[in-house]
């Protein structure tokens, strides 16, 4: 499914960047990595799947998010903030839980057992295709 209201990785010019093996993300668990100057959160899923958004939370502006807390809400893949609790959709960046606050996502895909990201300047969202490709997350891990 391609979502056209984020850009994709080409429509940004991506350079994509080796961010870590996908065995070197926890399941359920955020690791956080500085990619172009900028800090991001990785995320696998117990299904999987790998998310990159900002580090920063929207909220309070700070650089926690690698430590939310990964689940379901619903159909989505969400993470927690793990100050004021707000919960995001891992592949939009969407905040799920009421608040009017979106975690920028970026571009993820796994390629021989890598995990290689697109970081975007300023604070608008990435994404993309849902289930495989270039997205905002939801890579299959290998």
């Amino acid at each position: 499914m391609n979502d056209s209201s984020h850009p994709t990785a080409e429509s940004v010019n991506a350079e994509w960047t080796d961010v870590c093996g996908v065995e070197d993300l926890e399941v359920n668990w955020g690791e956080a990595a500085l990619v172009g100057g900028r800090e991001i959160a990785v995320f696998r899923t117990h299904d999987d799947l790998v998310f990159a958004t900002d580090h920063r939370d929207p909220r309070s502006r700070a650089l926690v998010m690698a430590r939310g807390i990964v689940g379901r809400t619903g159909q989505y893949h969400t993470v927690a903030s793990p100050l004021y609790k707000e919960t995001y959709d891992l592949a939009t960046g969407r905040c799920v839980s009421g608040a009017e606050y979106t975690l920028p996502v970026h571009p993820v895909r796994v390629q021989d057992g890598r995990v290689l990201v697109v970081v975007s300047g300023g604070d608008e969202q990435g994404g993309g295709e849902q289930g495989g490709g270039e997205q905002g997350g939801g890579e299959q891990g290998e």
